[in-house]
């Protein structure tokens, strides 16, 4: 009976209370910003570096197989 009780004591400890009853649950308006962001950062690189990064590819796929590259 006691192992129940330490599994019930360390999945309430886990999940804590509801979002509403806590004010650090998280800064979704801070992920948000992260992940565009991120995305936009990505894409800047893509378009700078396409062109490098195609023959990168190319040459990685050619060196696996020879004849599947482009």
């Amino acid at each position: 009976m006691k192992i129940w009780q330490r599994t019930w004591d360390a999945f309430v400890r886990r999940t804590g209370p509801a979002a509403g009853e806590r004010g650090d649950r998280g800064d979704v308006p801070g992920w948000v910003l992260v992940t565009l962001m991120t995305a936009g950062l990505v894409a800047v690189l893509w378009f700078v570096a396409e062109d490098a990064l195609r023959g990168l590819f190319v040459e990685a796929v050619n060196g696996v197989s020879p004849r599947s590259g482009g």
